[in-house]
Parts: structure tokens; C-alpha cells; sequence
């Protein structure tokens, strides 16, 4: 069935509730669609949040449902398959094989983080396998940790982990490939302690399938290691947009959507916020960003309002 709404959402996370909540108390109907897929659905919880310290990710995705509840919000489970927009109206296709109508649409869909093919790896994604330190780094601090290189970013992501423990060691390569920091960036790195190994990481090992007790090398040795932090490469999930062929931009960390400082596209009625344009916010940062992104699109439409009504008079 298709429905005409004043702004579609597509992503129920925490940016896509953030600008959901905004949208609804300005009194517009709302449509968000929702795959139930979270990128930080493989953590129990989350840090760094302030006023949910702690608190799970789901806590916090059911506290903003039926936060926005309140409002003419509607929430559908779903998936995007495909978009089409004209200077007017934006019409998603959904996988069930319907079809809604907006006025504008915010793409919050966040990515995928693409796991290396190393044993022990992805099943502790979120546990002990970390990548994020503001997330976790306390929960693990002055342990024996490491970073394992899966990009040229690696060198510098153990400076920053260097912040959170003494005991820290850079693996440089893997199954993933190799990322040699360079001999000027290994004096650095040995300036503060940082060891770098370079025979290759072939196994994450543990005693149960979230903690880490060590990391196999190819050489058949065995470091031990309390967390690991990592970077895997991160994909935006934003393959539904494909045929707006909206701008895109390379950065250090892939390849994404280019968006203003408002979050709006090179279309004027399509918006993007979140992960799916940001890999590095974590989620007060998102939901910050995603409430801007609903006020700037709200003012959007209240523009297009008052143009039309000139146009009549």
C-alpha cells in the first residue's frame, strides 16, 4: 500500500529515532522503517552515553520507540530495497514489495562492519574484540592489550589506545593483510612502549567464546592478550540509494555519502546522518547529529510550504 508521509526514515536506530523524535514533536507524520539490525547489536552495553552509562543498546532502542510513540510517528519493520525521488516526492521500495511516499527521506541505516577471516575473531566482536576505546577502553584498562592492524589507520589507532593501558602491542599483520607503520612510526610508537610484532596474526584464542586469553601467531607462538581492538573494514549501508546516484567521497576510512554539515545530500530531499556517512560517531554522537538532521529537514519542509502558499496567493 502506498502511503504519503512528510519524511521517511530508513533506519531505527539511534540516529534514526534522534531524528524521528524531532520530526514528531514538529508535528509531521512520520514513517520509520526498521530491519532490526544495529550495528552495535553485538555489545551488551554501552558507555559514554551520558544518563545511560552502562545500559544496553536495546534498553535504549525501546526507551526511543516508545519515546517517539508519543507522537504521529509510525514504526515498521522492513528493509529498503530501492529509492526513487524528483524534485517533490521520495518513494522508497520496501523487500516486502510495497511502496511509501515522502516528501523527504533520512537514510540512517549505519554499516557493516566487514570481519577478517581470522578464527576467534568475529565471535567476540563486542566483547573482547573492541573497536571502539571511548566505548570500552575503561572496561579494560591496564590490561594486556593489542591492536590489530586491518588498515593504514592501525598506527595511529595504538597511539590512542596507548591511553588506556602501558602494556600494549600492535600486531601489523594477518590473514587480513599486512600494515607496516613505517620505521618513523615505530620509533614513535617505541617511545611510549609500544611493542609491534610482525609475524602474522592467525588466530584469536580464548577460553570461552567472549574473553581473550592470547593471540596465535603464524609462527606457531602464542602472545597473551587481555582485549583486542581492531578496525574492520567498515561498508555503509546505503546500497538502496544506489540509483539516486547521489556524491560520494573517499576518506581514510572507505568510501560514503557526501552530506553538508546539516546532513542533507547532493539531493535536495534526501538526508543521510549517522554511521551510514560517520564510521567513527559513536551514539550520543549520532543521536546529536541526528537531531539536527531532523530540525534542518522540518525547516525544509516548512520552506517548500510557504513557497507553495506564495505561488496561490
Amino acid at each position: 500500500m502506498t502511503q504519503n508521509w512528510d519524511a521517511i526514515i530508513v533506519g531505527g536506530s539511534a540516529a534514526g529515532l534522534s531524528a524521528a523524535l524531532l520530526l514528531g514533536r514538529a508535528r509531521r507524520r512520520v514513517l520509520v522503517v526498521d530491519d532490526g539490525t544495529p550495528r552495535n547489536r553485538f555489545a551488551d552495553h554501552m558507555h559514554g552515553v551520558l544518563g545511560w552509562e552502562g545500559e544496553s543498546p536495546a534498553a535504549l532502542l525501546a526507551r526511543g520507540r516508545a519515546d517517539v510513540s508519543h507522537y504521529d510517528v509510525t514504526i515498521r519493520a522492513g528493509r529498503a530495497t530501492a529509492v526513487d525521488a524528483d524534485d517533490q516526492t521520495v518513494t522508497v521500495h520496501l523487500d516486502d514489495g510495497d511502496t511509501v511516499v515522502g516528501r523527504a527521506l533520512i537514510a540512517a541505516t549505519g554499516l557493516t562492519d566487514e570481519m577478517p577471516d581470522i578464527p576467534g575473531f568475529a565471535q567476540r566482536w563486542g566483547s573482547s574484540v573492541l573497536h571502539c576505546p571511548y566505548c570500552h577502553g575503561w572496561e579494560v584498562r591496564d590490561g594486556r592489550l593489542g591492536v590489530l592492524a586491518l588498515s593504514p589507520m592501525a598506527a595511529l589507532q595504538a597511539q590512542l589506545i596507548r591511553q588506556w593501558s602501558p602494556d600494549l602491542t600492535l600486531f601489523t599483520a594477518s590473514a587480513a593483510g599486512t600494515h607496516d607503520p613505517g620505521p618513523d612510526v615505530r620509533a614513535r610508537l617505541a617511545s611510549r612502549g609500544v611493542a609491534v610484532i610482525d609475524t602474522p596474526v592467525v588466530e584469536i584464542l580464548g577460553d570461552d567464546p567472549t574473553t581473550i586469553s592470547g593471540v596465535r601467531l603464524a609462527d606457531g607462538s602464542v602472545v597473551g592478550i587481555d582485549a583486542v581492538f581492531a578496525s574492520p573494514a567498515p561498508r555503509p549501508n546505503d546500497a538502496f540509494l544506489e540509483g539516486l546516484h547521489l556524491d560520494r567521497a573517499d576518506n581514510p576510512m572507505g568510501n560514503f555519502l557526501t552530506v553538508d554539515g546539516f546532513g542533507q545530500t547532493s539531493h535536495p530531499l534526501i538526508w543521510a546522518v549517522g554511521n551510514i556517512v560517520n564510521p567513527a560517531l559513536t551514539v550520543p554522537m549520532s543521536i546529536g547529529a541526528a537531531a539536527m538532521t531532523g530540525g534542518m529537514v522540518n525547516m525544509s519542509l516548512i520552506t517548500r510550504e510557504f513557497d507553495a502558499a506564495q505561488v496561490g496567493v
